[in-house]
């Protein structure tokens, strides 16, 4: 049985593409989450300072106007520790300008399934694959 006094994990999607955030959104949503969306990387960070951080960031790697990894390296220099899942179909361009992940970043290869999203937050967040509250 769920802890009623424990508060759902907060995820701030953030992806250029509707179709992808409404799926995220309501994955995650209809897991348990608690879930905010962005459409780039501007939108996010006036979300977080509006609304404070959050226990995960997934995060579109190329958007217009910024960058998934310019949006993650600004989250860090507020909290070092924030927990960044990028969410991308160009996992080959990450690696080449990324070349590294830092601690407390994974990534996620679009397309995603249902399943792949949920493990995928759930290990970044409890570093487990079984979901909220296990």
């Amino acid at each position: 049985m769920a802890d009623p006094n424990k508060r759902a994990p907060r995820v701030l999607v953030v992806d250029d593409e509707d179709s992808i955030r409404t799926f995220a959104a309501r994955a995650l949503r209809d897991t348990g989450y608690e879930v905010a969306v962005a459409s780039d990387g501007p939108d996010a960070l006036t979300i977080v300072e509006q609304g404070g951080p959050f226990d995960l960031y997934l995060i579109d790697l190329l958007m217009p106007r910024m960058r998934g990894d310019e949006l993650a390296r600004r989250l860090r220099q507020a909290d070092p520790s924030v927990k960044i899942l990028y969410f991308t179909g160009f996992s080959d361009w990450l690696f080449n300008e990324k070349r590294i992940l830092w601690e407390n970043e994974a990534f996620i290869e679009k397309p995603v399934t249902l399943n792949g999203l949920l493990e995928a937050a759930s290990l970044s967040l409890f570093g487990h694959t079984r979901g909220l509250g296990k």
